[in-house]
């Protein structure tokens, strides 16, 4: 009988323990998701304007002066940040915030992004981060001006996000 009733306090101190640790985390990724969404408004209002400057320059590095590529090396700077922030922060506190449980790979991650309606689609966003991770790692000259072109390419879905993520 005491066996018994101290296994059954044991259940139970367990089981509110993992109540108790479940709760913090669903109290901590809400919050996480406010903070990566203010980080990712605050991002995009200076990716945009970085977007306005670099959309009306040559993507030709030969014919760029050293102030143009100054210019685009920022907006560079910045579509690594904000598609990073928002790619492995926003959307991975999104998913956890929505389902605590979740367990996956990056692109699990987006496929539930696109349903909770984050995204419109996960291709473009894969290539969002492969782009990124080149940028960020050593590439090519010889490829410069075919990642300039890409990054303006892709950058209005990036702006997108202001809309898309709206409240």
């Amino acid at each position: 009988d005491t066996s018994l009733s101290r296994r059954i306090r044991e259940f139970e101190s367990r089981w509110e323990r993992q109540v108790l640790r479940e709760l913090v985390q669903m109290t901590l990724i809400k919050d996480l998701t406010g903070l990566y969404y203010t980080k990712i408004i605050k991002s995009l209002k200076y990716f945009e304007f970085s977007y306005a400057r670099v959309s009306k320059l040559n993507t030709n590095p030969n014919q760029l002066t050293d102030q143009e590529f100054e210019t685009w090396d920022g907006f560079a700077t910045r579509f690594s940040r904000t598609s990073d922030l928002f790619l492995s922060k926003f959307i991975k506190a999104a998913v956890l915030k929505d389902d605590p449980g979740f367990d996956g790979n990056f692109r699990d991650y987006l496929n539930r992004a696109e349903k909770l309606k984050l995204i419109d689609g996960t291709s473009d966003w894969l290539e969002i981060r492969s782009l990124r991770n080149v940028i960020v790692h050593d590439y090519s000259e010889d490829d410069l001006e075919i990642i300039l072109k890409k990054m303006l390419t892709l950058s209005p879905l990036i702006l997108n996000l202001r809309t898309k993520l709206l409240p």
